[in-house]
């Protein structure tokens, strides 16, 4: 029944589509981009209510006040305070390990402005974890979500990320001139 209302939302209501030829994965670090606009998150939970799959999230601890704590929560979000020195590849590796089934969303820019210098933890959580990165694409402009590829990482980070980047460079997020890849 929620499935069905979260798809009526996204493909009739806010006329978004989809490209998929991957398969969706139970355990997997989902990679969003371009990351250019806070509306990234409403349409991605949307989209993958829509699916019919859950996915969780990570988001400065700032934003989990009261009564919004308990909304990010509810939809699947995991506070992260920053300024702890605790290894969150190794928190979220366990999370892994302890699941069943469990997807973590991460945009690798880690912020809405321009960054052609994406954080590395995505890819290490993954490659600790021994799970797939799900290269996820939001493209406003066709008002398109992409799913054509899914990257295992090798080990060699410096050689991974210009392949898992080079995915995005043709997808316009909200804020085109917010996304450097």
């Amino acid at each position: 029944m929620m499935q069905a209302f979260f798809h009526f939302i996204y493909f009739k209501l806010m006329g978004w589509r989809e490209e998929v030829t991957e398969p969706f994965h139970d355990k997997c670090v989902i990679c969003v981009a371009p990351h250019t606009s806070n509306w990234d998150l409403f349409v991605g939970k949307v989209y993958w209510c829509a699916k019919g799959r859950k996915a969780c999230f990570m988001m400065k601890k700032e934003w989990f006040f009261f009564p919004l704590g308990l909304i990010f929560r509810a939809m699947g979000g995991i506070p992260v305070d920053r300024s702890k020195k605790t290894s969150l590849v190794d928190q979220m590796a366990e999370r892994f390990r302890q699941s069943e089934k469990f997807n973590l969303t991460i945009t690798p820019e880690g912020t809405r402005k321009p960054n052609p210098d994406w954080k590395k933890g995505f890819y290490y959580i993954a490659l600790k974890a021994g799970v797939p990165i799900q290269l996820i694409a939001f493209d406003y402009e066709r008002k398109l979500i992409s799913y054509t590829r899914c990257f295992t990482p090798t080990g060699d980070f410096d050689h991974d990320i210009v392949e898992i980047k080079s995915y995005f460079k043709d997808f316009k997020g909200k804020h085109p001139e917010n996304f450097a890849y």
